[in-house]
């Protein structure tokens, strides 16, 4: 792994009384592309919505070798950590391309991303540029949500169930998209529960169970354990 862009140790995250988060620890490089794997319920959307500072969680959370742990969201994503988050949150009554706008980091500022790269990775939000997000199909409005992300320029994305509900041909578009990230040296933590695209995807995965990482390796070193892909992965 690369130098840690972002390094997670000991967190312990709450739902009120409910301790959900068990000392998770994972480490994503700069330039990397980490899945965590697990099925429904284990934690996997409560550790990126506790970097997001959206979970009460103790333990530490360093990006670039700060602490992120007390900060409020936005704080966190002017530091260029992006979040897609599983519910596809848009503004339903604006059109697609003020969706997009209102995703720019600040006005005029220098990207490494501009609406015609939104366009050219999902040419169906071009077609509906001045459509109201709220009348988009579940597919477009996760394109949407995935390329507003992007016009915030983070150094760090996570995206959470892309994939989840989608049309075969969108899966497709949705795996070109995370190519690009790649392409372009996007360090990503994705929650996904399709495992083909986990695999081909990313360079590490993490497996996580009962609010704890029970996993670490490469795609091929999940391959090749079928122990864990049973016990933790298969319904």
């Amino acid at each position: 792994m690369a130098a840690a862009l972002i390094e997670i140790k000991d967190l312990h995250g709450f739902y009120g009384k409910s301790h959900v988060l068990h000392g998770v620890d994972l480490a994503i490089g700069s330039g990397e592309i980490v899945s965590l794997l697990g099925r429904n319920g284990v934690g996997r959307s409560t550790t990126v919505k506790s970097v997001m500072g959206q979970v009460k969680c103790t333990g530490s959370i360093r990006f670039r070798g700060a602490e992120l742990l007390g900060l409020k969201g936005f704080e966190i994503a002017q530091k260029g950590v992006g979040y897609v988050p599983e519910n596809r949150d848009i503004f339903p009554r604006l059109t697609v391309e003020q969706n997009l706008i209102l995703g720019e980091k600040k006005p005029g500022a220098k990207s490494r991303w501009s609406l015609d790269d939104m366009y050219r990775l999902f040419p169906r939000l071009e077609e509906r540029r001045n459509t109201s997000a709220g009348v988009l199909s579940g597919g477009e409005q996760q394109m949407l949500t995935l390329c507003r992300t992007l016009m915030g320029d983070p150094d760090f994305i996570m995206i959470d169930e892309p994939t989840e509900g989608l049309a075969p041909k969108i899966v497709e578009q949705v795996a070109r998209y995370l190519e690009e990230l790649k392409n372009r040296g996007i360090s990503v933590l994705l929650v996904e529960q399709k495992l083909a695209i986990a695999l081909e995807i990313s360079q590490r995965i993490y497996v996580m169970g009962h609010g704890a990482i029970v996993f670490e390796g490469t795609p091929a070193d999940l391959k090749s354990n079928a122990g864990v892909r049973k016990e933790w992965l298969e319904v």
